[in-house]
């Protein structure tokens, strides 16, 4: 159970609890629901808390959050963790693991892994991992241990891509071009005036023969956005096999979430964190260097 205390402000002094978790705590009305029908969910003082109850400054109200009684299905997997508390974690995701089970991964993902970590811990939560990475795409993502954490966190959050493109850019610029999915069966993406607005903004870090590495941010989050845009410009990915070729050096597309940057949803914080791109996107840099 994961316990936050909060203390009324002035500007809620004589209005509802529910006022106060809505307004300033920004409570979600889903969990506000649960907290509700749950003892001790909600807590003025040293009572049981009603919604409808008046507050003063300086009053403390406790929220006690259930664990999840649903979790996926653990498995034993080390966590490259750049940074845990009892609300957030940001995991260092290798290529190799696919976000979320599918039909496809059963088992063998990163929820599962989470999972794993939790329960030698004691613990128990349901994956929420705020933004995604497709598998093949490695570096940070945010995991979110609670309801109240992760409503707080969605589109909250920046992120810093590295990616390694097949062609030359001497300036930064912005790709601008609809997304659509052909098929809908299919997680292949086109750029096509019928698909969703999609942008991605991107400047080179580093430029070489016929390589680019580029710095990447997103002002929307398509599935497979970055890898459809450079493709579309007749620069894919290296590695990239669905938009780009085969690359005998690289199992996975040559993309890498290396910076993430967020306002801790329970203390205010800032927190940002970096990640270095996985050994064998290193050894490709290097080789293309080289030639």
């Amino acid at each position: 159970m994961r316990q936050i205390e909060f203390t009324v402000t002035e500007s809620f002094d004589g209005k509802k609890i529910y006022n106060f978790l809505r307004g300033y705590v920004k409570i979600s009305t889903r969990l506000m629901r649960t907290l509700k029908r749950i003892p001790d969910g909600i807590m003025l003082g040293d009572k049981q808390g009603r919604t409808i109850d008046i507050i003063h400054t300086g009053d403390v109200i406790t929220l006690n959050i259930p664990d999840d009684e649903t979790a996926p299905i653990p498995i034993d997997y080390p966590l490259d963790i750049a940074y845990e508390d009892d609300d957030v974690m940001l995991i260092n995701k290798p290529p190799t693991l696919a976000m979320h089970e599918s039909h496809n991964h059963q088992g063998d993902t990163l929820a599962n892994a989470v999972a794993g970590y939790l329960l030698k811990k004691g613990e128990s939560a349901t994956f929420r991992a705020v933004g995604r990475l497709d598998k093949g795409t490695s570096g940070l993502v945010i995991c979110a241990l609670n309801a109240h954490s992760a409503a707080r966190l969605v589109g909250r959050f920046d992120k810093e891509y590295i990616a390694i493109v097949k062609g030359v850019y001497t300036q930064g610029g912005t790709i601008d071009k609809p997304i659509y999915r052909p098929d809908p069966i299919k997680t292949y993406r086109i750029v096509d005036e019928r698909g969703d607005y999609a942008v991605t903004h991107y400047e080179p870090i580093e430029t070489g023969k016929d390589y680019t590495v580029v710095r990447v941010r997103l002002e929307t989050g398509r599935t497979h956005q970055i890898r459809v845009h450079f493709a579309s410009m007749g620069t894919p990915l290296y590695g990239d096999t669905m938009y780009g070729e085969v690359d005998d050096r690289l199992s996975h597309q040559a993309l890498h979430c290396a910076k993430v940057r967020f306002v801790h949803p329970i203390s205010g914080e800032e927190i940002e964190c970096e990640a270095d791109m996985p050994e064998d996107m290193q050894k490709l840099l290097a080789e293309l260097r080289n030639n």
